[in-house]
């Protein structure tokens, strides 16, 4: 409200636009009052940065966040997550690795294991050889590997040699030694795998025990000049089979 008066223009406020106008004041932060609050957050991030100790490669567990790290200390943590990342790829190549060996040398049905396993189950079928080594009883009938001085059969290892020739054709052989409780004797295989294909055929498959003649499981040279001598004049021509 204005007033005049011979003093000249006054301007006359109402009580409560004086209080509002007390308090907006009352509430306004000084010059002092901001120079105290910023020298306050100043010390805090001084003390902080003082107390936490300095990141590095050996001792960094992430705990520190990115933008509060130093230029020194962000290449720290780049070169430790770099180094546990080849950590973690060495790890996956390596279990790849061991796996591959496991599947292609034990698990495989092509595997040197599973033919020695299948060649000791037919020994112990065989009339022949359950005679000589174990008669009555096959199941007694126990392979191994070759002859070491370790006491344990299942660490001997079994000699078996993989080749190929000029043709392809790969070449299994492999010999190890079976015994029962009348006598031992040495086994020797020789399979072939042609080119393209997956399984093996058997050449020679034979088991030696001492005063006795070789017994041949399987024996393809012979089946073949078999064959010849009994006169048969088959041939193949475009895959048949002609008289």
């Amino acid at each position: 409200m204005l007033t005049g008066t011979s003093a000249g223009v006054r301007l006359l406020l109402s009580p409560a636009a004086v209080r509002q106008a007390t308090i907006t004041a009352s509430r306004a932060p000084t010059a002092s009052a901001i120079l105290v609050s910023s020298r306050r957050r100043q010390y805090a991030t001084a003390q902080e940065s003082t107390k936490r100790r300095s990141v590095t490669p050996f001792n960094d567990d992430g705990h520190v966040p990115w933008t509060r790290l130093s230029a020194g200390e962000k290449a720290g943590r780049a070169v430790q997550q770099t180094f546990n990342f080849g950590l973690v790829i060495l790890g996956v190549v390596l279990t790849g690795g061991i796996a591959y060996l496991l599947f292609t040398d034990v698990l495989s049905p092509e595997s040197k294991t599973a033919y020695f396993n299948r060649a000791v189950d037919r020994i112990r079928a065989d009339p022949r050889c359950v005679a000589l080594l174990s008669p009555g009883d096959p199941k007694k009938i126990a392979a191994h590997g070759e002859e070491t001085h370790n006491k344990w059969r299942r660490a001997r290892p079994i000699a078996a040699t993989v080749e190929k020739d000029s043709r392809g054709v790969e070449h299994l052989k492999m010999h190890f030694h079976v015994e029962g409780p009348r006598g031992s004797g040495v086994v020797g295989l020789h399979l072939t795998k042609q080119p393209g294909h997956w399984e093996h055929e058997y050449q020679t498959f034979y088991v030696d025990v001492r005063g006795h003649q070789r017994i041949y499981l399987e024996n393809k040279d012979a089946e073949v000049a078999a064959a010849k001598k009994g006169g048969n004049k088959e041939f193949k021509f475009l895959g048949v089979k002609w008289n």
